[in-house]
């Protein structure tokens, strides 16, 4: 509502409308935001502690991966939504850091709360902001470096540390690094992408291993067959094995016997010429989309031809990619040409699985596109958090070898707080009480992991700030809390940089907002 100029009421908007103004704005935004970061606080580093999820479905889950958590979250606070959001982009970029960024952003926004109670100005504040992401990009790009092989494997580790996968985590680091060197020098560049997962249901989890194929779950629809190829020829098709059903509908006339023996001769010469195509052009395997015809299969099966229906398009990519086959739509149109190869084909009869499928194994493919990870144990709960972990590790890695990577344990964060108060002396303006705060904000991430690890927060920050000043850019906080020098803990230089910077622009956003307008009163 508003005043005329007579002094007469005008109504704009509904009664019930809320409209909050002014500083308790900025304060509204900032407790939510604070409530969602300490959320999430407690599962932050290797001693992190695990939250479990129970779901509106009935399914639970176990987890300490911040996007894994954000993703289940049902918030409805505008400022916890712009978290979320932040969050997902953070994860869909580079599938870990999340957790640091919403710390960071929460302190960010309890920090800047501190400067506005005393007076400061929102936008002075965010120009202290900007000019302080400036100065922790530069010193990133100063304390990185460009990674060994022993670095990606240190990478990998770190990026499956206070997760499922931890246990295995020299196992699995080995196995995500030698599966990015198969991508990378296939492909030309490494990427997740082309690295698939299998839970095999079986054995441990240190009977894990890398396959240079794919790993498949299918029924196999005659027993007979042999399950052990070696170096056989493999075809890919898109489509249904047999017989193409006609898209209009026809009626036939049938007078005699010798017309209905004609037609379905017909048909029997047809599929006769499918199976010889496939046989004539020295496939061993063929692996298709769609349906199987029985005529088809048992013509190729007493050729000692093992077929395979009804794959996802997914699964006949993948396929192709590992045997370098050509995928094709006709079984018709194959030739020698369009095959591929593999050095194994095994698949292992499954009677007491739920589905009554079977495993189906392409290994050892010369020249694989893609390759799988056979991860190993029962297929529960457990299972499943192990492979987020090694799905995130295998994106961070993938990120690390085309990219540099620094110093984890908080020592980046603690190197770019004093690289932040570096800056801020040369500023004479209010803005350097930003910046200050800035970098009181980015020792949130060493602090978090000192009083995780049961060390004290305090004592670690003045030790690190020392080491700091003194140039040792390699000292942070170990899994026992306490200051060291770490050089197996490390991230790659993108993550930590998109990190800070979206944790900055999020903060930011919400330090521009001095009103908000809610419909619902409340």
């Amino acid at each position: 509502m508003g005043d005329a100029p007579e002094g007469q009421k005008v109504t704009i908007v509904p009664e019930h409308t809320s409209v909050t103004s002014g500083t308790d704005v900025q304060e509204k935004l900032i407790i939510a935001a604070r409530v969602f970061s300490d959320l999430l606080k407690p599962t932050f580093g290797p001693k992190g502690l695990d939250k479990m999820l129970y779901k509106t479905d009935g399914n639970t889950a176990v987890t300490n991966d911040g996007a894994k958590i954000v993703a289940e979250l049902m918030v409805k606070h505008p400022a916890a939504k712009m978290m979320v959001s932040m969050a997902n982009t953070q994860e869909e970029q580079c599938g870990d850091g999340v957790t640091t960024t919403m710390l960071i952003c929460g302190s960010l926004l309890i920090e800047a709360n501190n400067l506005l109670r005393k007076g400061l100005h929102p936008l002075t504040l965010i120009e202290g902001y900007e000019l302080a992401v400036e100065a922790a990009k530069s010193c990133i790009s100063e304390l990185s470096r460009n990674p060994s092989r022993q670095d990606l494997v240190s990478v990998a580790e770190t990026a499956m540390k206070g997760k499922g996968a931890e246990s295995a985590s020299d196992l699995f680091s080995q196995i995500i690094v030698e599966a990015l060197e198969v991508v990378a020098n296939n492909r030309g560049h490494a990427s997740s992408e082309y690295v698939s997962m299998f839970k095999s249901g079986s054995g441990r989890i240190r009977d894990s291993r890398l396959i240079r194929g794919i790993v498949v779950n299918r029924r196999i629809l005659i027993d007979g067959l042999p399950n052990n190829f070696v170096d056989p020829n493999v075809a890919c098709l898109d489509g249904d094995l047999k017989i193409r059903e006609m898209t209009r509908e026809i009626e036939l006339k049938i007078t005699n016997s010798k017309e209905l023996e004609s037609f379905i001769g017909a048909e029997t010469d047809r599929r006769e010429l499918i199976a010889k195509s496939i046989i004539e052009s020295g496939a061993n395997v063929i692996l298709c989309s769609g349906e199987i015809d029985k005529d088809i299969l048992h013509y190729l099966s007493d050729e000692g031809i093992l077929a395979i229906g009804e794959l996802d398009s997914t699964e006949i990519r993948n396929a192709a990619d590992s045997t370098r086959a050509m995928i094709l739509e006709n079984p018709l149109d194959m030739g020698k040409e369009d095959l591929g190869s593999c050095g194994s084909l095994s698949w292992e009869r499954r009677e007491e699985s739920e589905k009554v499928q079977d495993i189906v194994r392409i290994e050892n493919c010369p020249n694989p596109n893609t390759v799988s990870i056979e991860v190993g144990g029962p297929s529960d709960i457990v299972t499943e958090e192990i492979i987020r972990g090694i799905y995130d590790a295998l994106r961070v890695t993938s990120k690390a070898m085309n990219d540099q990577i620094v110093n984890g344990a908080g020592s980046i964060h603690i190197g770019m707080a004093q690289a932040v108060r570096d800056s801020a002396d040369s500023q004479g303006g209010r803005e350097r009480l930003a910046m200050e705060a800035f970098a009181r904000a980015l020792e949130t991430i060493p602090a978090t992991l000192a009083e995780n690890a049961g060390g004290d927060p305090l004592d670690c920050i003045l030790e690190l700030r020392a080491s700091a000043r003194q140039g040792n850019a390699a000292y942070g906080i170990s899994s026992h809390g306490k200051v060291g020098k770490i050089k197996e803990i490390l991230h790659p230089m993108s993550v930590v940089e998109d990190s800070i910077v979206s944790a900055t622009e999020t903060s930011i956003s919400m330090l521009r907002i001095d009103q908000v307008i809610s419909a619902r009163g409340n």
